[in-house]
């Protein structure tokens, strides 16, 4: 394991890793300060304390134990919190939690280190304590409490964190036991070593070089590591609590795709009430459905939006067509269910086309049938075509798979070459207990995982028509036109514009391509040796 963290580096050979003397302990202190001239050789950072600033453990447990795992493992990890909190030490605590977690899942289908975790850590992480982690480089080596196959991915891809130290999860016939591994005899040391080998300026004496602690917690001094430290910062309570959230655009790296049902941080409180709420959302997603099914438009809104299922226009709708050829909107892709908001908004019938769509979705939708597309260029082309020329409405999703995060994918050029003119439809949803969409898990119940969250609102807004008779004409390229469309779309909605595909999406969260067959709901197979992760996704993230 240790091979793996010290990245071949060799140590100095006046370095010994241990300190000779006790390390000086600022208590109440904030993080260290790292000046231009870099005086420190390393800095070694509590994630759990430090970084982050509840310090909570138990909602990323939560999170592992109901995405991975599903519900019963969450309600029995709930169940034994107040036994692991009150009566047990931090350590034997996060032994417990992982226990639970894990026991018993395949090892080789665990995704949710990378796919789910990285949106609640980055959201937890202090802005104070990333700008000591930022200034320390290469030198900062964070260590934590948590398993490594939970946080690394994270620390790496997101932070650029280089070393990491942490317990690997102990795996028997491909599946986690439950079990932590123990660090090492003199692991810390031998990691410390490797790290302080790490380049310097040309004027620094690398016998001045001292290693940092910065932690939040006086438990820190326990860890191997501490040894290795000349001072070591705790920072205290009330300090803490003044820290604020890294906002987003001081992240290192975006955060453009994330799986899992759940749309809050599980925190133990906020987890009971979701346990409590479900029979009544299940019976009151029932009653929704029934109402959306077999209601008009005009009547079943205002029902819905008495049982907290709402939506709303932004600005006014836009001229129909009074016969002739159809119009057709081009909208973001948030959930399955967009179709029918734009279909509400209008307060007409529209035509959806798509991808790929469950028996199950496809059977209660309220807009009828959707037209199913193949993914062969001319085919699908004429498939709308024929729709247009038919007078429909048709309704487009041109990024091909849903994005929850405040960004738009890139746009298929084909919806430009099939009008004179396209309506942009912006789409922003808020959803309080779960996530409509999944990557990873089945997509037949995302409709049903709407309804059932306690409060939910899409926000519809119309754009200007584009004239996109310039591509029929062949004077302008449809990539040129899609990306125009694209950025219009993320000016109205304050989302930026990316070059990421539905492929970089599955790749990432999911490990195949991502297409789902028409006799299944799941996904195709998994991703050939050597597909992209999610550091060769984020480097395409660029604007259009």
């Amino acid at each position: 394991m240790l091979s793996l963290l010290l990245h071949g580096r060799r140590p100095p050979p006046h370095y010994s890793g241990r300190s000779s003397t006790p390390p000086v302990v600022h208590r109440g202190a904030g993080p260290p300060t790292l000046d231009a001239r870099t005086t420190t050789a390393a800095l070694v950072v509590d994630v759990d304390t430090a970084l982050l600033r509840s310090g909570d453990l138990f909602p990323y447990f939560m999170l592992v134990a109901l995405e991975a795992g599903g519900f019963l493992r969450g309600l029995l990890l709930l169940l034994l919190c107040p036994l692991i909190r009150l009566l047990m030490p931090r350590g034997a605590a996060v032994r417990a939690m992982a226990a639970v977690s894990f026991c018993g899942l395949r090892a080789g289908r665990f995704r949710a280190g990378r796919a789910v975790l990285p949106k609640w850590l980055m959201e937890d992480v202090a802005a104070e304590a990333f700008e000591a982690v930022r200034a320390a480089g290469i030198r900062a080596v964070c260590v934590t409490a948590l398993p490594r196959v939970m946080v690394d991915g994270f620390l790496r891809e997101y932070l650029g964190v280089e070393t990491v130290v942490a317990r690997e999860m102990k795996v028997v016939w491909g599946f986690y036991t439950g079990l932590m591994e123990e660090l090492p005899e003199g692991g810390g040391e031998m990691v410390m070593k490797a790290v302080v080998a790490a380049p310097a300026p040309a004027a620094e004496e690398e016998s001045d070089k001292a290693v940092v602690g910065f932690s939040g917690s006086m438990e820190f001094l326990n860890h191997p590591l501490a040894r290795c430290c000349k001072e070591i910062f705790i920072v205290s309570s009330d300090e803490k609590s003044r820290w604020r959230a890294l906002a987003r655009d001081k992240y290192p790296k975006p955060i453009v795709f994330h799986d899992g049902r759940l749309a809050f941080r599980p925190t133990a409180t906020d987890t009971a009430a979701m346990f409590a709420w479900l029979p009544l959302g299940v019976a009151l997603g029932a009653a929704r459905l029934a109402v959306a099914l077999t209601v008009p438009y005009r009547y079943s809104t205002p029902i819905l939006a008495a049982t907290g299922m709402s939506w709303r226009l932004k600005g006014s709708r836009p001229a129909l067509p009074g016969g002739g050829r159809g119009q057709l909107f081009v909208c973001n892709h948030r959930t399955l269910i967009d179709p029918v908001y734009v279909s509400v908004a209008l307060d007409r019938q529209v035509r959806a086309v798509s991808y790929s769509l469950s028996r199950l979705s496809e059977l209660i939708s309220p807009i009828g049938r959707t037209v199913r597309l193949t993914r062969d260029r001319d085919s699908d082309g004429a498939v709308m075509a024929r729709l247009l020329d038919r007078g429909n409405l048709v309704v487009v999703c041109p990024e091909g798979t849903t994005c929850r995060e405040p960004y738009l994918l890139r746009f298929s050029p084909l919806f430009a070459e099939l009008s004179d003119d396209v309506v942009p439809v912006g789409i922003a949803v808020e959803t309080s207990m779960f996530y409509a969409t999944t990557a990873g898990g089945l997509k037949c119940f995302d409709p049903l995982y709407y309804m059932v969250n306690p409060r939910m609102c899409y926000t519809v807004q119309f754009l200007d028509k584009v004239d996109t008779s310039a591509v029929r004409s062949r004077a302008t390229p449809s990539t040129d036109m899609a990306n125009l469309v694209q950025r219009k779309m993320g000016e109205a909605l304050g989302y930026g514009c990316t070059m990421l595909t539905r492929k970089d999406k599955y790749l990432m969260l999911a490990g195949n391509d991502g297409i789902v067959r028409s006799t299944s709901d799941k996904s195709a197979s998994a991703a050939p040796p050597g597909a992209a992760t999610a550091a060769d996704t984020g480097r395409k993230n660029k604007s259009t």
